[in-house]
């Protein structure tokens, strides 16, 4: 699939064969697919924020379970994976009818050296985002400045 420019206002491309391309790219149904890997994976948005006290790492992740989902802490190297397979079976007379699908992801993100403190971390997955609190360790929170008087 090549990138084309659509000048001329219209919504089909000037070029026909990008079009049928475009088609027989993409998954039958499922046109919402913006992912154009040659592995058709999508990976889940992410948002990290930092504040005085913690790590708020949120990840994007609708249709999972909680049980769905792995996360791992190895030295600084914070690893959340997830997958989920489903498998239906509708047998009938005359035809049997077998559908199955498999998604997983993995995102790893490096935590700063000896900031982090690692027996707290939380976890809760809730309306499709997994959430993760990482507390920072006492000696890592920033810390107003000391005012220092004039003597």
């Amino acid at each position: 699939m090549s990138i084309e420019k659509r000048s001329n206002g219209s919504l089909l491309p000037a070029n026909p064969r990008t079009l049928f391309d475009d088609f027989f790219s993409r998954e039958l149904f499922n046109w919402g697919n913006n992912n154009y890997s040659s592995t058709l994976t999508t990976l889940p948005s992410v948002n990290i924020r930092e504040n005085p006290e913690n790590f708020v790492v949120e990840v994007a992740a609708p249709g999972m379970e909680k049980q769905d989902f792995q996360i791992s802490l190895e030295g600084n190297l914070l690893t959340i994976s997830s997958s989920k397979k489903n498998e239906t079976e509708d047998k009938n007379d005359n035809y049997t009818r077998r559908e199955f699908s498999y998604q997983a992801f993995q995102r790893s993100f490096e935590l700063a050296r000896d900031v982090v403190d690692e027996e707290h971390i939380e976890a809760k997955y809730e309306n499709g985002v997994l959430k993760l609190t990482i507390p920072k360790k006492e000696e890592a929170k920033k810390r107003p400045p000391k005012m220092i008087e004039i003597q």
